[in-house]
């Protein structure tokens, strides 16, 4: 079997996995601070849809951008930039 055809196949088996949206979300949330144990990433390495995992990244990364603008926005309202 070729490396590509192998490649496919884990990845069809990985896109069949049942983690919970939720348990990815804290996944995500975990991997922005830069902490994680070793054994709780293998287990999320395990569990976790990789199409779940995209989609919470994207979202996560979405929310940290709104919340830097509206902080920006929020600070030269404020005059606070300003002093």
């Amino acid at each position: 079997m070729s490396d590509d055809l192998k490649a496919g196949e884990d990845l069809k088996q990985a896109m069949r996995r049942k983690g919970s949206f939720l348990a990815t979300l804290r996944a995500v949330a975990w991997s922005f601070f830069g902490v994680r144990k070793g054994s709780d990433y293998d287990k999320d390495v395990s569990q976790l849809n990789p199409l779940h995992v995209i989609v919470a990244g994207v979202i996560a990364a979405a929310l940290f951008v709104i919340g830097l603008i509206l902080l920006v926005r929020w600070v030269v309202s404020s005059g606070a930039a300003m002093n």
